[in-house]
């Protein structure tokens, strides 16, 4: 068994349909081999994520458990602030929480979509910092409104956890770079849109850049490579072309999912150097190799998203990637 410390910089991502029953066992795999976070999504309609938060954090002893993400819309800053320092303080140094616009369709369907999402996020990721760090908070902004509050000192951690924007696009990397501790992006994250996304983040103290990417390890690299494929079918629609423009090829693969009818013709066309560059896919040695690269690009933290039907498994061949 591997040290549970063994590579702090990698981690899983709990997939948001796994079942219930299946949670637990998964999160205390991933810490028995070594990774060093599980992170949880909140997508509507699958799991909140500060339960399963709570959860994972209360069945293991030492992995991280980061958030990923929290719409701003979906809460108060206020009472987001008494989950977040609640976890914080019983679990000290464990968690790491990630706020973001949320998906527009998703925000729309439930009325909370603002006009200026860009200004909302940099009130409410302002604002959330200083409540967690027990400051008195006084806000007039076009969305938060806070008239003097503050955490009880004997609610607040003694680790105060790092707050993440989890956002695309140029103008909102800006946001996360002037008032956050760090920036989430979701997969796919090639290098070239790493290095492009620090760029627009120009972040004028410490900041984690976290990386979502959809993994698979084996033996064959084309077992490997078909494995993951199917993870990537989303990526030639528009709200992903952030993710893909600092590619060499981006151009032939916006052409190439406009001439297929369906993502799986997509996917199945795609070339297979496409896909190594899109994921952490491959054999151990080229896993290892794509998650240097990423390393020497600014990446702070990856987090591996399983594929294939039993992601428990999976998380065992995803473990070769770990430093001895």
């Amino acid at each position: 068994m591997r040290s549970p410390a063994s590579d702090r910089s990698v981690g899983v991502l709990l997939p948001r349909d796994l079942p219930a029953d299946r949670i637990l066992p998964y999160a205390r795999r991933a810490e028995e081999l070594g990774f060093g976070a599980v992170w949880v999504v909140e997508d509507l309609g699958f799991r909140g994520g500060i339960a399963q938060a709570a959860a994972v954090l209360a069945s293991t002893d030492r992995v991280r458990v980061g958030i990923g993400l929290l719409p701003a819309g979906a809460r108060n800053v206020a009472f987001a602030a008494l989950e977040i320092a609640s976890l914080a303080q019983l679990f000290p140094g464990r968690v790491d929480v990630t706020v973001g616009h949320g998906m527009p369709h998703w925000m729309r369907s439930v009325g909370q979509w603002p006009k200026s999402p860009l200004t909302f996020l940099r009130e409410y990721v302002d604002a959330l910092r200083a409540l967690l760090r027990g400051e008195l908070t006084q806000r007039r902004g076009q969305y938060v409104h806070l008239d003097g509050v503050r955490l009880d000192p004997g609610a607040l951690p003694d680790v105060v956890p790092d707050v993440l924007t989890g956002v695309r696009g140029p103008k909102s990397l800006a946001v996360s770079g002037e008032v956050a501790d760090g920036t989430v992006l979701a997969e796919p994250v090639a290098p070239e849109y790493a290095r492009a996304a620090l760029g627009h983040i120009a972040a004028g103290r410490p900041h984690r850049l976290v990386a979502y990417n959809i993994a698979s390890v084996d033996a064959d690299p084309r077992t490997a490579l078909a494995a993951a494929r199917p993870g990537l079918e989303w990526i030639g629609e528009p709200d992903w072309h952030a993710h893909i423009a600092p590619l060499p090829f981006a151009g032939e693969l916006v052409e190439l999912r406009a001439g297929c009818a369906s993502r799986e013709e997509f996917v199945r066309r795609m070339p297979d150097d496409w896909v190594a560059r899109l994921t952490v896919a491959g054999t151990p040695e080229e896993a290892r190799a794509r998650l240097a690269g990423l390393r020497a690009a600014g990446v702070t933290d990856t987090v591996l998203a399983p594929v294939g039907p039993d992601p428990v498994g999976a998380l065992e061949s995803l473990a070769t990637v770990l430093d001895a």
